[in-house]
């Protein structure tokens, strides 16, 4: 009569038969950290510049409503200090809107110089990674080729 296998032993046999490299998964976990804090940095540094920019941008617009809000002599003067506040208004978006797109066209540089490095990284490690298992794959088959004779 035919003896059953034990399946429990069978499985531990399957999974013994191909390790799994924890160092490479740290490994992996870790440049997956570093990445992140990098792209934080890029993302916080801009988060500031832009808070900076904001900041600059209210300042400047409450210094120019203090100059408009002041009493003049004639009630032409009145309108001339709206034209004036508006056109410095304008003036003043257009330079805080270049400073914004100066921050956005930073924050896309810095990032894709990341992820262009961390591919790089990344075909790396898959080289080295495929170049492993192919040598732990041939290894276990000559075993087992020459276990058969």
């Amino acid at each position: 009569m035919a003896k059953a296998q034990d399946m429990n032993t069978v499985l531990k046999d399957i999974m013994g038969a191909f390790p799994v490299d924890t160092k490479a998964m740290e490994e992996a976990f870790q440049n997956q950290a570093a990445l992140n804090e990098k792209l934080s940095g890029v993302a916080l540094a801009a988060a500031e510049k832009s808070a900076e920019i904001s900041n600059k941008w209210t300042k400047e617009t409450l210094a120019k409503l203090n100059d408009m809000t002041k009493v003049k002599a004639e009630p032409a003067d009145y309108a001339k200090a709206m034209t004036d506040f508006a056109s410095a208004s304008a003036e003043v978006a257009a330079e805080n809107m270049a400073a914004f797109a100066e921050v956005a066209k930073k924050v896309q540089m810095d990032t894709v110089e990341l992820m262009m490095a961390a591919g790089k990284d990344l075909q790396n490690d898959a080289a080295a990674a495929v170049k492993k298992a192919t040598d732990e794959v041939t290894a276990a088959a000559k075993k087992a080729t020459a276990a058969a004779k």
